[in-house]
């Protein structure tokens, strides 16, 4: 497995979960990835039958998120979160709350992006109300779904690099990448 497709995820204290993950793209190309519904669409939690049926994002300082999956069988999963800090492209803090809460409360979600060389690592820690609440989130099996969004977006990444390149040598000016 290449370098840029090790996922990590680790507790952290009594209540935080980690989660570390490099791409091959420049973070702001990753960042749109992270924030762009019609991008979102294409990777988050899209895998094993699920689809991303609605995405809504208000990107701003108390702006709302809304995510809906449709799965197999007529399943749905529904999120919603506020949007507590943005920062382009290097940081997004959200909250982050079930429809159909299998814990109480919110976590709060803090992705930070790093770039170097043109790859970009992302680090989200997500915090909990609870060490038994974090560890009921490690047990759920959300390893094998962020593992499958990740390796979706790289496909997305991929796509998107090319065609900045592409329009920069067409047109002499280099693509937005940070």
């Amino acid at each position: 497995m290449s370098k840029s497709r090790e996922l990590k995820v680790e507790p952290r204290g009594e209540r935080e979960i980690v989660i570390t993950r490099s791409f091959d793209a420049p973070r702001g190309l990753v960042f749109e990835a992270m924030t762009r519904p019609e991008l979102l669409k294409r990777w988050l939690g899209v895998f094993g039958g699920w689809s991303l049926a609605v995405c809504e994002v208000d990107l701003r300082v108390g702006g709302a998120y809304r995510y809906l999956w449709h799965g197999p069988d007529g399943a749905t999963m529904g999120m919603r979160g506020t949007f507590r800090e943005i920062a382009p492209p290097e940081r997004i803090v959200n909250t982050e709350k079930f429809d159909e809460a299998w814990y109480p409360g919110e976590a709060v979600g803090t992705a930070v992006l790093t770039e170097h060389d043109g790859r970009t690592t992302v680090t989200t820690t997500v915090l909990y109300e609870s060490r038994e609440i974090r560890d009921a989130a490690l047990g759920s099996g959300m390893e094998r779904g962020i593992a499958a969004g990740y390796l979706a977006l790289d496909g997305i990444l991929a796509s998107q690099t090319l065609a900045s390149q592409t329009l920069a040598s067409q047109t002499g000016v280099e693509g937005r990448t940070s």
